[in-house]
């Protein structure tokens, strides 16, 4: 394939980092490179005031499949510049990606014109945010197990609204989101993938709501608990008891675009490695062969995703490699995790302690450094967002053709 850029795509690249140079200033120039995975704690307020600077210019909801809602619409390619160029001016972290790039495009393909009216403007303006409400203790990466509750509002009738009761875990911006896609069993006594339903829920409902962010080893708290006690759902999303495939819809649509700006992340995390392996003395073979090849790994990643983005804008909404997601999700786990190994290895015994200015009643997330965050943080990759063993399972059975697992 040939991964050159035109030069429409050019031209939208200098535009865009014109703007983001134009207007990652005052106090959007000190919210330069916060947040992110590890770090969704960090400067919130003003990553929230930068999401509605985002949405004035319309560059939120470039890639749905509906205009009309202040979006400007982009082609896949100007997509991928876009992202190139907000992952290397190290714009803040987005709040709204949940929204914009999971909620949003099943909405589109889903949802009723009245949905998408209702929920896709305040999208689009950076106005309101979502979290998503999936996992749940025993139900993590086995979905089909959940056992949260959505039963009819008695007093609304048959067209009424569902009250939500049960548990989710796990849940990113749970802490700051105004709303909550949640999977809920409808159907009295269902099991597995049947009776389910895609709900959405106001996330402000004191009593019915409860929030309880979940503490790290690295100190931070972006994920959390979220416990449900007859919340109001106010819509569902593709009909009743059709749960199970709006959730697989959406999860088809959550690792796209934004797997590049992921790789930028990656590939300055990377130099910072090199750079303290170079600054120790650069003296171990080994470990220089496997810096070599996490350099490797990392430009093979981009090329597959450009290819596999290229693939599916080819082959249209429904087409595409139905393996293509997992599989990038199986190598850029993998390698992150490998990668914060290696940022302890370099540096030696000195990583395995703090920088000396710990002390009794300190958080202990204030004494690590960026390479022993990294550390902590990666030992999760391959877990979360779907383990690496689900991942294969997947791969095995939609793309290979085995048979399903034993139940």
């Amino acid at each position: 394939m040939d991964f050159r850029f035109d030069e429409e795509a050019e031209e939208l690249r200098g535009r865009a980092r014109a703007w983001l140079a134009e207007h990652l200033v005052g106090p959007y120039e000190e919210a330069v490179g916060l947040g992110g995975p590890g770090s969704e704690h960090e400067g919130v307020e003003i990553r929230r005031a930068w999401e509605r600077e985002l949405g004035r210019e319309g560059w939120i909801g470039q890639g749905w499949e509906a205009d009309g809602y202040g979006n400007q619409r982009l082609s896949l390619t100007g997509q991928v510049v876009w992202a190139e160029e907000y992952a290397a001016a190290r714009a803040p972290a987005r709040v709204g990606h949940i929204g914009e790039n999971l909620l949003a495009p099943t909405l589109i393909a889903y949802g009723s014109a009245e949905q998408r009216a209702r929920f896709l403007p305040g999208i689009a303006r950076g106005e309101e945010l979502w979290c998503q409400g999936y996992s749940e203790p025993g139900a993590g990466s086995d979905l089909a197990g959940i056992r949260t509750t959505a039963v009819r509002d008695a007093g609304r009738g048959a067209d009424g609204l569902f009250r939500v009761t049960g548990q989710k875990i796990w849940t990113s911006l749970a802490q700051d989101a105004d709303w909550c896609f949640v999977l809920a069993r409808t159907g009295a006594g269902s099991v597995r993938h049947r009776g389910l339903s895609f709900l959405l829920v106001r996330m402000d409902q004191p009593g019915k709501v409860e929030v309880r962010p979940i503490r790290q080893m690295s100190g931070t708290s972006e994920f959390n608990e979220v416990f449900f006690d007859g919340a109001v759902a106010a819509e569902v999303v593709g009909g009743e008891g059709n749960g199970w495939s709006v959730a697989m819809g959406l999860l088809a649509l959550e690792r796209g675009v934004s797997t590049l700006v992921q790789q930028i992340g990656f590939a300055a995390e990377l130099e910072r490695v090199v750079r303290a392996y170079v600054d120790a003395g650069a003296g171990d073979p080994v470990l220089r062969e496997r810096l070599v090849r996490q350099w490797a790994e990392l430009r093979t990643m981009r090329w597959n995703a450009l290819r596999t983005l290229g693939t599916a804008g080819a082959a249209g909404a429904s087409g595409g490699d139905p393996g293509a997601p997992s599989v990038a999700k199986l190598l850029w786990g993998g390698w992150h995790r490998r990668l914060g190994e290696l940022a302890v290895e370099v540096r030696g015994a000195v990583a395995t302690a703090g920088p000396g200015h710990w002390s009794q009643g300190t958080p202990y997330e204030i004494g690590l450094d960026e390479e022993q965050r990294l550390f902590l943080f990666t030992r999760a990759d391959t877990i979360y967002g779907g383990s690496d063993e689900i991942q294969r399972n997947i791969i095995a059975e939609r793309v290979l053709g085995l048979p399903k697992e034993s139940s």
